[in-house]
């Protein structure tokens, strides 16, 4: 188990100690990580499409990730609030930024593009396997495999090259609190909902470890339980992300913790713009160091946790 933990982290672990210095080397690096999320996500529908009773399997993939969506979400929300509340932190007298790169509605479209690679993967896939048979779905999954190592490389390298030095990342106490308050919340919640989902109590710690990286999540876990339960961790995080774009425009000025906390580690990219746009500059920091903690230890604990 933990031959196959080290085989998987290796790629991540040698990716964060590549410096990249040069932008264009480094823009290159952030299309081959978008590239290789697509590809991937088009590999499991293309796996899921192998399934015997296929429909059945899709029915069950929505009502568990629903039922695991909504477990995390109120012990998010919970633990959220309640560290809003302690921290007493507002924005009242943030200046707002005026043209926030991204819309709401870009970003959620953006989001929703991904769930229409796997549904596009899924009648590839039933094409692919009409005309070759089986041995498709073994040769997809093959390559989603070594996609993945090389995915962790380049999402290595994006964290060590992402200009936020760790000392400044633990100095800041309410990012910290923030990542903290998320991770603790979702594994409880994913402890809670494991039986509900009739998984071990790893498999369920390991789909609540996502915090919001649905790319990433559906990719680990569905490489280890596969497909079926991949879709339950993608939809789920996902499912997280789109309510986040709800969320934050209505919570940030009086609960900011909360509405910066419940978007996880997406805060640092996909809703960090939302995040600016209607919480002002003071929010950034914030959102930046929590979403890169989060991002930190998404990979480990998801990984760790499948192998136990």
């Amino acid at each position: 188990m933990l031959s196959g933990l080290l085989i998987v982290l290796l790629p991540l672990l040698l990716g964060y100690l590549v410096p990249v210095r040069h932008a264009g080397l480094m823009h290159l690096i952030n299309r081959g990580v978008n590239a290789s999320v697509y590809l991937i996500l088009l590999l499991m529908g293309i796996s899921l499409a192998g399934l015997d009773d296929l429909l059945a399997e899709l029915s069950r993939m929505g009502s568990q990730a629903l039922q695991l969506f909504l477990v995390i979400t109120c012990a998010n929300l919970l633990a959220l609030w309640w560290l809003s509340r302690r921290l007493a932190l507002r924005i009242e007298h943030s200046p707002i930024v005026a043209g926030a790169p991204t819309t709401k509605l870009a970003a959620m479209l953006g989001s929703l593009a991904l769930v229409g690679v796997v549904l596009g993967g899924v009648l590839l896939g039933l094409g692919l396997g009409w005309l070759g048979g089986d041995a498709v779905y073994g040769h997809a999954e093959t390559l989603a495999e070594w996609t993945l190592y090389a995915l962790l490389a380049l999402i290595g390298c994006q964290l060590r090259n992402s200009g936020m030095p760790l000392r400044q990342i633990l100095l800041n106490r309410h990012g910290l609190a923030i990542a903290v308050t998320v991770a603790v919340s979702s594994l409880l919640g994913g402890l809670a909902a494991a039986p509900l989902l009739d998984l071990r109590w790893n498999e369920g710690l390991a789909m609540a470890s996502g915090f919001g990286w649905y790319s990433l999540s559906g990719i680990l876990v569905g490489d280890q339980l596969g497909p079926v339960l991949g879709g339950v961790a993608f939809f789920n995080d996902l499912a997280r992300e789109l309510l986040a774009f709800v969320l934050i425009p209505l919570l940030i000025r009086y609960h900011t913790p909360l509405a910066i906390g419940y978007g996880g580690a997406t805060s640092m990219d996909f809703t960090l713009p939302v995040i600016q746009q209607h919480g002002g500059v003071a929010c950034v920091p914030l959102a930046v160091v929590s979403g890169f903690l989060l991002s930190l230890l998404s990979p480990p604990l998801i990984l760790f946790f499948l192998t136990l």
